[in-house]
């Protein structure tokens, strides 16, 4: 991604997703950085999805009920007998 000028809150949000898993590289890694720094609006977002994203994460070192886990699995198995992919 060379070249990305975030010049708007509509571009930096379109990008964020990529900004938080560590995607963006270079000058679109830099340009994110300073609409954050500069904007707000952009930064809370940001740091909303980061602590979202974190928390999913913990989420998953928690183990599944099998009960849970053998309902999805009907349910998926239902799904793909119906045609449903």
């Amino acid at each position: 991604m060379t070249g990305t000028e975030i010049n708007s809150c509509t571009e930096a949000l379109r990008l964020l997703a990529a900004h938080l898993d560590g995607e963006l590289g270079g000058h679109a890694h830099s340009e994110m950085e300073r609409h954050l720094r500069t904007c707000r609006s952009c930064f809370s977002r940001a740091e909303f999805e980061a602590r979202l994203k974190a928390s999913i994460a913990g989420l998953a070192q928690e183990p599944v009920p099998p009960e849970l886990s053998q309902r999805v699995h009907t349910l998926l198995r239902e799904f793909t007998v119906a045609g449903g992919d």
